[in-house]
């Protein structure tokens, strides 16, 4: 008898359960996915270089469609939202955003793959034209309409999305102002590299761009449409667009209301297996929380990447086989022109925090042979605790490949090497790729230095 499966939301973590269903064998299933996009599978992550102009179509950014899942044999429901879950009855109710009719839907087991939304802060003029917030395709589209007609943006929120917002904005001479109520930037890195990586964005970007930091928007002005930004310091900063990049929000919601148990941030708690903690019901993506591999603890650390993993793992086990996801290390990267910044597991401020005994190097070193002519600096830090030499984390930024250090560095910590087995790894060399001793071995060895004394 089929397994009737349903999917609640697009984008990635939904698509990726679909497809690997639909690819499971000596499964037999009728799979619906209800979305209340008119889109199932495009790359949210791609939007800033869409509007960058990097990408010339948006329509490259749309993954799958629709009708490719159908000629699979996966029904797919566009605009259409999940307004209820009745786990006892097995059943879901189901808004047309159209036209507002609403169906049961009964299911075997389910998905729930929400994902989350932008946080849009209760300012005064919020909704005055020209105030945009990012997260769909069609936000892309529109922001790049207006970027092409503007002369000055501002974009509230310097975290990743922020940054790349910036990178955007810049490439096509659009002045830009970031603000930021924290005292920095990406408060995902520690202070002093947070710092660093501001100063080197600022030189990048010579006079189009001013970062604020220590401030907030307190009312947006204009008749119609924005035309200024006040801030609780006084400062009056005239423009022609706003991007709202204040983070996001899990949409649990309608879990909550149905008894599933939230964690963190009011993320869906899952286990290992994707399952919550009510009978088969699973979640994964961006909605979910996650185990931290080095902390032990759970954090919402919301990914394109995981969301594409944990679908996996939810698709396996939700065709009744096995698989485990074992968590994160909230890995991830950003760059502003030709500034990558990465990073990995804990930073030195998080370490602390969880209790670790932290000892820490941080060292700028060329990221190949300094007589190559492309060669150019990274800067690194690496935490380790210091008691069982365990490496905790690391944070990377500068003009060369800081991300593959920061890989490597993932690699490690998920083997649970001890420093004195990373010091000896075998990594490549040759001068237009590493220093014969790389960045990353001399922060392990200044690291060794201190612990030995040597």
């Amino acid at each position: 008898m089929k397994q009737k499966i349903v999917i609640i939301g697009g984008v990635a973590a939904g698509p990726k359960i679909t497809a690997k269903l639909l690819r499971t064998k000596d499964f037999d299933c009728q799979i619906d996915l209800y979305t209340e996009e008119n889109l199932i599978s495009y790359s949210s992550c791609g939007l800033p270089y869409y509007i960058e102009g990097l990408i010339p179509d948006s329509n490259r950014l749309i993954v799958r469609r629709p009708e490719q899942f159908e000629e699979q044999g996966a029904n797919i429901h566009l605009n259409k939202r999940c307004t209820k879950i009745l786990p006892e009855e097995h059943k879901i109710i189901i808004q047309d955003t159209i036209t507002g009719e609403t169906q049961e839907v009964e299911y075997d087991k389910l998905a729930i793959t929400t994902g989350a939304r932008p946080i849009i802060p209760s300012i005064k003029g919020i909704n005055l034209k020209n105030i945009f917030s990012i997260r769909t395709l069609q936000d892309g589209i529109n922001i790049r309409q207006k970027m092409l007609e503007s002369k000055k943006a501002v974009i509230l929120g310097g975290g990743y999305i922020g940054i790349e917002l910036l990178e955007a904005f810049h490439a096509n001479n659009i002045f830009t102002t970031m603000i930021e109520r924290e005292d920095h930037i990406l408060s995902l890195l520690d202070p002093e590299i947070s710092d660093l990586v501001k100063e080197e964005i600022l030189a990048i970007a010579k006079d189009n761009v001013d970062i604020i930091t220590s401030d907030a928007i307190t009312a947006f002005e204009g008749t119609d449409k924005v035309e200024k930004v006040i801030t609780k310091s006084g400062k009056v900063i005239e423009t022609d667009m706003v991007i709202i990049a204040a983070g996001i929000r899990p949409n649990t919601e309608i879990a909550a209301e149905a008894g599933i148990e939230l964690g963190v941030s009011n993320a869906i708690r899952v286990n290992n297996r994707m399952q919550t903690c009510t009978k088969d019901i699973y979640a994964a993506g961006d909605c979910t929380e996650n185990f931290h591999l080095v902390s032990k603890n759970y954090a919402w650390i919301p990914l394109g990447s995981t969301a594409n993993k944990e679908g996996r793992c939810a698709a396996i086990n939700m065709a009744g086989q096995y698989d485990a996801f074992p968590g994160v290390l909230g890995s991830a990267v950003t760059r502003f022109r030709n500034l990558t910044i990465s990073l990995t597991g804990l930073t030195e401020t998080e370490a602390k925090k969880f209790g670790f005994d932290v000892i820490c190097a941080t060292m700028t070193k060329k990221d190949k042979a300094g007589y190559m002519p492309d060669a150019a600096n990274i800067t690194i830090k690496l935490v380790v605790d210091k008691r069982f030499k365990k490496i905790l984390g690391a944070q990377a930024f500068g003009g060369g490949n800081a991300d593959k250090r920061v890989n490597t560095v993932a690699s490690a910590i998920q083997a649970e090497q001890t420093l004195d087995e990373f010091l000896h790894l075998d990594m490549t060399y040759a001068p237009p790729f590493s220093t014969a001793v790389d960045p990353l071995i001399s922060a392990a060895l200044i690291i060794n230095n201190k612990i030995y004394k040597n």
